[in-house]
């Protein structure tokens, strides 16, 4: 993907062949995130997230679906840990408690579905 496909916005990304992974580059001590979808339905967010970096534990009032592009995390959802590499996912349940931190770096899809 050339450097102009990554400036693009989420609208300009339609009916655009992409590769997840590259939209969203990592950054030394960093988490970094990039939304490909907002709508009220709904989003879909691409993270990447340097090695040792996490989101400390919360809940959401939706269904979260986190699909791993690469790299590998450990996933922690209503206390039970999970550890997940790249080409798997997990769904976490609305109002549990759940974190997240990079075992190695990795890059992560975010689908967020409001209902």
């Amino acid at each position: 993907m050339s450097p102009l496909q990554k400036q693009k916005t989420a609208g300009e990304l339609r009916a655009t062949a992409l590769e997840l992974k590259n939209l969203v580059d990592y950054q030394a001590g960093s988490i970094v995130s990039r939304e490909i979808i907002s709508q009220k339905t709904g989003t879909v967010t691409i993270f990447a997230f340097d090695e040792g970096q996490g989101l400390s534990e919360h809940t959401a009032p939706f269904d979260a679906l986190v699909y791993v592009l690469e790299g590998e995390t450990e996933i922690k959802i209503s206390g039970l840990s999970h550890r997940l590499a790249g080409g798997q996912m997990i769904i976490m349940p609305a109002h549990e408690p759940h974190a997240l931190k990079a075992v190695k770096r990795f890059k992560m899809m975010l689908v967020m579905i409001r209902s």
